[in-house]
């Protein structure tokens, strides 16, 4: 485990062999819902020994449909997700849409993550480094694991080196995509921890509905591959009941599997060291 990772974790019994997770809901809808999330997880992941991130957006920018929900607003929502984390004793990430969001999502979070469609936007990523946070990067559904070095690097030009980079799939057609397993150990090369991201990889965007669509039963699968192929962490979009969730409930995980499906990953995790 990278150095920066084991700081960000000090303060949780984990085990060290194990992924980290990075998980919660898509958007933050209410505090009640935050929190009871953020419980569930978290105390999932100390009775298992694994490192834990709390996720959720504070704004959805990239939305199929103007009608769809963004947040609850800006200030709101990042309080909200910086008290879960002073709550629950947890680092926290949220998604960053343009360069000026940087320095205001940094002081209430401890990652920042750069959506996929903007991997390459160089101002976004430079802003990111420059606060000096963690930056977990999504790897764009167009572009390979090897391309993903000039995001690294655009990170590292500002003295920035806590760098994670995120496997999300690849488009594939119009709407679906596919996971390419060889992004995982081609990503690492950049000298990064990966993650692989459950749930968004499973996508199928741009739906005539104007809501994006998903395949959920294959999270498990995706999971799965992800630690055989060296994963070092994973993503996961939890909800209680993803049908009533405010966005991307399609590929969400139910929050009442989660627990089964991380044991299982362990023990794949452990067969596999």
């Amino acid at each position: 485990m990278k150095d920066f990772l084991k700081e960000l974790f000090a303060g949780q019994e984990i085990d060290e062999s194990n992924f980290f997770l990075i998980a919660g809901p898509c958007v933050i809808e209410d505090q009640h819902m935050m929190n009871a999330i953020a419980e569930r997880v978290s105390t999932m992941c100390k009775n298992l020994g694994i490192p834990y991130i709390f996720k959720a957006s504070y704004r959805k920018a990239n939305r199929t449909s103007s009608s769809s929900f963004t947040g609850i607003g800006d200030e709101l929502g990042l309080s909200l997700l910086k008290q879960v984390g002073e709550s629950f004793s947890l680092p926290t990430t949220t998604d960053i849409h343009a360069h000026e969001e940087a320095a205001i999502a940094a002081p209430y979070v401890d990652v920042l993550q750069i959506p996929a469609f903007l991997c390459r936007q160089t101002d976004l990523l430079t802003a990111a480094g420059e606060t000096g946070k963690i930056v977990n990067i999504k790897k764009g559904q167009f572009i390979s694991g090897e391309a993903m070095k000039f995001a690294v690097d655009k990170i590292r030009k500002t003295g920035n080196d806590k760098i994670i980079l995120t496997e999300r799939g690849t488009t594939f057609g119009y709407q679906d995509l596919v996971v390419d397993y060889r992004n995982i150990p081609l990503m690492q090369e950049h000298g990064v921890p990966v993650v692989m991201d459950c749930t968004h990889s499973l996508q199928q965007p741009n739906q005539s509905s104007g809501i994006t669509g998903g395949n959920p039963k294959l999270i498990g699968t995706i999971a799965k591959a992800a630690i055989v192929a060296g994963a070092e962490g994973l993503f996961i979009e939890t909800h209680p009941d993803p049908s009533k969730a405010l966005s991307d409930g399609a590929n969400m995980l139910q929050l009442d599997l989660l627990e089964d499906l991380l044991k299982q990953l362990i023990r794949i995790r452990k067969a596999v060291l």
